[in-house]
């Protein structure tokens, strides 16, 4: 449920709120808007009368029931859009942030070449796999440690902030040294110990949709992040698996602006592994900036043909060059800009 305080309640009196709630055994999630002050409720359990003993406070201007199973992430609990803050990347507000980078961290020099090509397009974020799920065993699974310091020697030349996955809880804090974002991948979107532990680094987070995973069961999935206490949480569409193997998975565009109505946090789209062919990556990227995702997450690579892992789905620097002023013209008609060297539409 909602607490919504009247406009006259002090802080005192939103502190007194708070005390009676938690005296309850639930869980408080103050919201402190320009006009008035919400406080989210949760919890297992609610006693029948709770909602009648908080309106009863004088300071409380009405009890709110939230109708989702998913309370923090919905757009009920908080009406006013989500923005990540990365350094002075804002992810959720005017700019269409792009993300891009290797899918694996494999040496230095590709990074680096890659970091420095990214920028120069206008990429904000460098992304790059330093510990990679894979099907099979036997294919490249990363860099591990030394793949996340290669990343952070990128960082401190080029200013990106970095973003890379991380796969277990014991991973967490090591993963969290080096990057500025830790991503959950798609495999581990139900993995509910590694999500709590990466809502308690306070890091950013960027969850993927699962392989098979509905909406609820995401916005689900990002409740177990958000009830940490960790705010910084955005939402990633990467494609859900079907029937049809011509391509890679189903990137499910409606899923972009169906969230962002649901739900107050970021929608990135990640139109390389859900294509899985090069060739369409541009017309999805575009088509994501159209319907309203507030970022991308590109996979770029110097020789996509000598890539160690996802090579025919990742673009050229060249061709990711060439794909940023198209992306900035779509966002421009939507009165949203692409990359920190291009205009604002004002």
């Amino acid at each position: 449920m909602i607490v919504v305080m009247k406009t006259s309640a002090t802080e005192r009196d939103i502190q007194d709120v708070i005390n009676r709630i938690e005296e309850q055994g639930l869980v408080a999630h103050p919201i402190f808007g320009k006009q008035r002050t919400v406080v989210g409720v949760v919890g297992s359990s609610f006693r029948q009368d709770l909602a009648d003993m908080l309106s009863a406070i004088q300071e409380v201007e009405t009890v709110i029931p939230v109708s989702k199973k998913y309370k923090l992430a919905s757009r009920e609990f908080n009406p006013i859009s989500t923005t990540v803050r990365v350094g002075d990347v804002v992810i959720g507000g005017d700019e269409v942030v792009v993300m891009a980078g290797p899918c694996s961290v494999e040496n230095e020099e590709q990074v680096m070449l890659t970091a420095r090509a990214a920028k120069a397009a206008g990429a904000r974020i460098l992304r790059g796999g330093a510990f990679k799920p894979r099907t099979s065993p036997y294919q490249f699974r990363g860099l591990g440690e030394d793949g996340l310091k290669i990343l952070a020697n990128a960082r401190a030349e080029t200013g990106l902030p970095i973003i890379t996955e991380v796969l277990t809880p014991a991973d967490v804090d090591l993963v969290a040294q080096h990057s500025d974002i830790l991503q959950i991948g798609a495999r581990n979107m139900q993995n509910f110990v590694l999500l709590e532990e990466c809502g308690r680094s306070n890091k950013p987070v960027l969850l993927k949709r699962g392989l098979s995973a509905t909406i609820e069961e995401w916005l689900l999935a990002a409740e177990y992040i958000l009830n940490t206490g960790n705010k910084q949480l955005m939402l990633c569409e990467r494609g859900i698996r079907s029937f049809d193997p011509a391509t890679r998975n189903v990137f499910d565009l409606t899923a972009v602006p169906l969230v962002k109505r649901l739900s107050h946090l970021p929608v990135i789209a990640d139109p390389s592994h859900s294509t899985g062919k090069w060739y369409l990556v541009e017309p999805m990227a575009m088509a994501a900036v159209a319907c309203g995702a507030d970022g991308l997450l590109i996979e770029i690579h110097p020789n996509p043909d000598h890539a160690l892992s996802d090579g025919p789905q990742s673009l050229t620097l060249e061709n990711f060059a060439k794909l940023m002023p198209k992306l900035s013209a779509i966002a421009q008609a939507t009165s949203r800009y692409v990359g920190d060297s291009l205009t604002a539409v004002s």
